[in-house]
């Protein structure tokens, strides 16, 4: 079995464009799962008999095919299962697929640090890399007894089977997006609270112009601020500064209502009382997204709010026609 990761380089705000593009990979084999924003996975069992050609032949079809029709790059990583291919993805280049064939796997993983499995968090790879094992050949040669006491039973185990190889996942088609994500990174460390908050305006604005443009609403907003990695935070120090905090709260209603957004937002940011904190990149997760047109909206008969809506479709309009920066953050809060 073969499995290819895409991940297109959709511009900013583009996501509406997905659907076509998961289009050309269908055409290629009907196993496909969506991973919105911007990717698929895509089994190939059977594909590759059907047309003659491997994996690798495959991914630079669908790669041809993207650019010709819609402009569009994207990267390709194939292995012989879902975890495999995520992972051949980050090895991977426009125009370049990186393929891991099964003989090959436990090599190809030998070299890659810990942190780069997925679910391996933060706290997780401190404790493995305490005890020398940094890399994932070190996980797979360690004792599974001695894994299972450092990160628990089941972690242990998973985290032992994944580093040989072992991927039980498979491609699920047609599934829902369950989550849309945005992280606005600054240029150095920065304590200034106005910035922060312009960069969450920023980061909300963008949310819930990728929600209209894909006709989903959100029903959970988290907010994960990062902050600057120092000496001792590294160290797992009881002292230390956290690399990160994260806070999460269930809207009134379902919405993709930029303003709304931001307020969310503006409440959990000022719940955490930073400061002076040294604050590296602000991410915003948008979650339990469902249709818009199941949502339902609390009439409040208030003139300011119908304008505001009304000023978020032309500005919409304009992201469509113009660009992703047609419209400035913060013109529509003020």
């Amino acid at each position: 079995m073969t499995i290819l990761c895409v991940r297109f380089q959709l511009p900013p705000g583009c996501e509406a464009a997905l659907p076509g593009l998961l289009g050309l990979i269908e055409d290629v084999t009907p196993v496909v799962e969506a991973l919105p924003p911007d990717g698929a996975l895509a089994d190939l069992r059977g594909a590759e008999r059907y047309f003659g050609r491997d994996a690798e032949e495959l991914a630079r079809l669908i790669r041809v095919r993207a650019l010709a029709l819609y402009g569009i790059d994207c990267v390709i990583g194939a292995g012989p299962g879902p975890l495999l291919a995520r992972l051949a993805l980050g090895a991977a280049a426009p125009g370049s697929p990186c393929a891991v064939p099964e003989d090959l796997v436990v090599d190809f993983l030998a070299e890659l640090p810990v942190r780069a499995l997925p679910g391996v968090g933060t706290a997780t790879a401190r404790t493995l890399c305490e005890y020398g094992l940094d890399t994932l050949g070190g996980v797979a040669g360690a004792p599974l007894s001695t894994l299972q006491r450092l990160v628990g039973a089941r972690t242990g185990r998973e985290l032992h089977e994944k580093a040989n190889g072992v991927d039980r996942g498979r491609v699920v088609p047609n599934a829902v997006a369950r989550s849309l994500a945005t992280e606005q990174a600054f240029p150095y460390d920065e304590l200034n609270p106005d910035r922060h908050r312009r960069a969450l305006l920023a980061a909300t604005e963008e949310l819930g112009s990728r929600l209209r443009a894909l006709e989903k609403v959100c029903g959970t907003l988290t907010l994960t601020v990062r902050y600057a990695d120092l000496p001792h935070s590294r160290t797992g120090s009881s002292g230390g500064t956290p690399i990160s905090t994260t806070r999460t709260r269930t809207l009134k209603e379902p919405t993709a209502h930029s303003p709304a957004l931001t307020s969310v937002a503006y409440g959990m940011y000022d719940s955490l009382g930073l400061q002076r904190a040294r604050v590296r990149a602000i991410a915003l997760r948008a979650e339990d997204l469902a249709p818009a047109e199941q949502a339902s909206h609390q009439l409040t008969f208030d003139p300011a709010d119908e304008k505001a809506r009304r000023i978020e479709e032309v500005a919409d309009r304009a992201r469509a026609k113009f660009g992703p920066h047609a419209v400035m953050p913060g013109t529509l809060a003020a």
